[in-house]
């Protein structure tokens, strides 16, 4: 009797009812009382002490605009509760959704490899209304932006953490190809940090979402394709590898007969290479106005570590998983990874998504190895976007949430790589499909109508 199937039946039926009490019990947030404080209310008598400086300093530059003022002034009441970022009259999330929430946000990520960042934004700004917030102080407002940039780290963060348990545990499962996923980190960074500046004024992708929502469902439907008989024949290691995982793991052989074992690989070069990218794209976010053209030196420190790795000592990248053997030059991952994080920064979306289908269908690896390895390159990249954010922007976030939530997350993060080798691999691309279906839906009416049918708004 195969009891297989039952076990991760059960924990998705969990993880569903989670997400369905998540929604249910969500509590109704406290709404901004219009013209309850006066229009010429003074910075004094809406900031309250557990304001970060950076929500005093949105509030103290939009003060000095009449049209911003009246805004600040029907949105901050001084006399409402305190609300997130110790804002009155902003909304109070529901800490125990949050943690919900998040269980759902961990679990979809270590399981898939992407999607994190979307769900995570569909809690913070959708079921919590921080995004109908911003919004309401209008786009030019400096409480929008700083609101904005709240949310996004705090999508980040909670990426972040997901990834860093993800790499954790798929690494000592051996389930994570190390070198394919530092040559993804190099290529992540250096894409998410050259394309945009040495672009910027001259391309802008946000004009093109729509046409990029088509692209997405056009790769969700690409992936279904490889659901099929004649798609997964196309891909003869990687089914193969899929179909031996799947009957050892019936059979209960050892995990180590079963893992990535690295064959060939510059593991060593290529982490220096990353700690090249790294520092060039940290001194180029946070230390570029020390003294004029140091951006420049920053760019050149980037181009190098990039470069580094089309002259690694094995060019090749070789490893087996469950027995089957896989090969390909060590730059393509780089190559790939510098595209899609370059298109990511255009768009203002995280890449992991993108990733998925490029490692399945470029790299040709089964889905038991693209959630771990492509977590390494979210969490290298997330590491950047965080310090780059709150250091050098100073931007801050909802710690009692963010404390919260990252419970949450380590909690399905954890029972998402446990849970994904129950799951047959043809079935976590279906689960793709069907996130990759949301992701264009939205985008697709976003780009073109102007309007997201789908949360968030």
């Amino acid at each position: 009797m195969n009891r297989e199937f039952p076990v991760w039946t059960w924990v998705l039926g969990a993880l569903l009812v989670s997400l369905t009490a998540t929604i249910a019990l969500a509590d109704p947030l406290p709404a901004a009382s219009a013209g309850t404080a006066s229009a010429g209310a003074t910075t004094a008598s809406i900031e309250t002490p557990n304001m970060p400086p950076s929500v005093r300093n949105a509030i103290r530059e939009g003060m000095r605009s009449p049209e911003h003022r009246e805004q600040i002034a029907e949105k901050i009441n001084a006399s409402q509760q305190q609300g997130i970022l110790g804002i009155p009259g902003a909304p109070s999330p529901n800490y125990f959704v949050g943690f919900l929430w998040a269980i759902w946000v961990g679990w979809i990520f270590s399981t898939v490899g992407a999607f994190g960042g979307i769900m995570a934004g569909v809690g913070h700004i959708t079921i919590f209304g921080l995004g109908d917030y911003a919004r309401s102080f209008g786009k030019t407002n400096p409480m929008n932006a700083m609101l904005t940039d709240c949310i996004r780290v705090s999508n980040q963060w909670m990426v972040g953490m997901s990834a860093l348990i993800s790499v954790s545990n798929y690494y000592r499962m051996g389930r994570l190809v190390l070198p394919v996923g530092l040559s993804l980190a190099i290529g992540s960074v250096a894409g998410s940090f050259l394309i945009p500046r040495l672009t910027a004024g001259r391309v802008n992708l946000k004009d093109y979402i729509g046409v990029f929502g088509i692209i997405v469902l056009a790769l969700g439907g690409y992936l279904f394709y490889q659901t099929t008989e004649r798609g997964r024949a196309s891909k003869q290691d990687a089914k193969r590898a899929a179909d031996a995982f799947e009957k050892q793991r019936k059979e209960g052989g050892p995990a180590t007969e079963q893992g990535v074992k690295v064959l060939e690989g510059s593991v060593g070069f290529m982490a220096i290479s990353l700690a090249i990218v790294l520092l060039g794209s940290l001194w180029g976010d946070v230390a570029a106005d020390l003294f004029s053209g140091s951006i420049y030196v920053a760019y050149a420190v980037v181009a190098v570590g990039f470069v580094m790795v089309f002259f690694m000592p094995k060019k090749r990248i070789r490893f087996t998983f469950s027995g089957v053997e896989f090969s390909f030059l060590g730059y393509v991952p780089a190559v790939g990874g510098a595209i899609i994080a370059g298109l990511a920064s255009f768009l203002g979306i995280g890449g992991g998504f993108l990733l998925v289908p490029f490692l399945t269908t470029v790299g040709g690896l089964p889905m038991f190895l693209v959630a771990g390895t492509s977590a390494l390159a979210v969490l290298v990249g997330m590491i950047v976007s965080i310090f780059t954010y709150m250091v050098g922007k100073g931007v801050a976030v909802p710690w009692g949430l963010i404390g919260v939530e990252l419970a949450g997350i380590f909690v399905g993060s954890m029972i998402g790589p446990r849970t994904q080798k129950y799951i047959p691999d043809i079935w976590l691309k279906r689960i793709f499909v069907l996130l990759a279906a949301y992701v264009g839906l939205r985008y697709t009416s976003k780009g073109f109508f102007g309007v997201s049918i789908l949360p968030p708004f």
